[in-house]
């Protein structure tokens, strides 16, 4: 069942007498208690795309349905109170400085007129679940940039919200604190059951945490569907770029001495195979490995290489061929 429906959502603005269009026709099913990736670089339209979601940006044109209730047809007041399901984090935390950590936790309550001593109680539950009960009275310059998100996480969940939208909530940590906070929003996923939302550029975010994906690209929606399928065999460019292009920040392809190049997708029923060793023993050719690497996909541990054929048509074709039959997938990889 979706719990978030966008239908053909286009956004443009005016920049200086012109005009912008940051999202282009995007539409997008999200099942209640799925937590749901869109990936794109910077600029491609992403955030706007989930500030749209709660309409903090009312879209130019199109749809959007929360559990069947279309918010351009809601009043101020009904749209605050649908708001009020809708918790969101920022990568900059968005913290009150001159309060303290229960405080802040507090204020969407206080906001929505509940008692203080029962606001107190509900923000020292939160607390607890992300393991931040010791700084109920600490002040957001007292705490690491993990510590703050935690808060920032507490917050949003003060209210009982349904749904949980991440905008970059990750970006200004370092690997160790986001894969913690990654396993905290897994946690509240499988605990209460709330729909998450994760707004990222880095494609180890959405293989890490998220069961499905949306890939924006200058605005529009190019590919979408099962993590693990994507991350196997990405069909857009976009997808391709993210998985392999330039977050692993390894020597550039395009600087290796190379010509034809593939990408091979290691499953955990294929692990165990010496499948290159095979190839080059057969086809009596060398294979020249340009980068590997191992991830986490929604628990899986998938492994993919970049190789390096040698020179000549047909022993490539024979070499792609040989690697398919023995079960991995094999895409080829292009530089422009």
């Amino acid at each position: 069942m979706s719990i978030i429906e966008i239908k053909n959502l286009t956004k443009k603005f005016e920049v200086e007498g012109h005009v912008i269009t940051a999202l282009d026709g995007v539409s997008l099913s999200i099942e209640k208690g799925d937590v749901f990736g869109i990936i794109g670089m910077s600029g491609a339209g992403k955030s706007t795309l989930v500030r749209s979601i709660n309409y903090l940006e009312k879209p130019s044109e199109g749809v959007v349905l929360i559990d069947g209730v279309n918010l351009e047809d809601l009043s101020e007041k009904e749209l605050r109170k649908e708001r009020s399901r809708i918790g969101m984090i920022f990568q900059n935390f968005n913290l009150l400085e001159q309060k303290n950590v229960i405080d802040n936790v507090c204020f969407p309550l206080e906001i929505a007129g509940v008692k203080k001593k029962d606001a107190r109680v509900r923000a020292r539950e939160l607390l607890r679940l992300v393991n931040l009960e010791d700084k109920e009275k600490s002040y957001p310059s007292q705490l690491s940039g993990g510590q703050k998100q935690r808060v920032a996480i507490a917050r949003a969940l003060s209210t009982n919200p349904q749904i949980l939208l991440c905008d970059e909530a990750t970006s200004a940590l370092d690997p160790q604190t986001t894969g913690s906070i990654l396993s905290l929003l897994r946690e509240i996923n499988e605990k209460f059951g709330i729909t998450i939302v994760i707004i990222t550029h880095q494609m180890s975010v959405v293989t890490e945490v998220c069961k499905k994906v949306a890939i924006i690209d200058s605005g529009r929606l190019v590919e979408e569907g099962e993590v693990e399928k994507i991350f196997t065999n990405p069909q857009s460019d976009a997808a391709k770029e993210l998985i392999s292009g330039r977050e692993i920040r390894y020597t550039p392809l395009e600087s290796l001495d190379t010509g034809r190049k593939i990408r091979i997708v290691f499953r955990e029923n294929s692990a165990y195979e010496p499948v290159i060793a095979n190839t080059i023993l057969k086809m009596q050719a060398p294979l020249n490995i340009l980068r590997a690497d191992t991830r986490n996909v929604n628990g899986k541990a998938v492994g993919e290489m970049i190789l390096g054929l040698p020179e000549g048509e047909e022993l490539q074709n024979s070499i792609i061929d040989h690697i398919k039959e023995a079960g991995l997938t094999v895409t080829e990889v292009t530089e422009e």
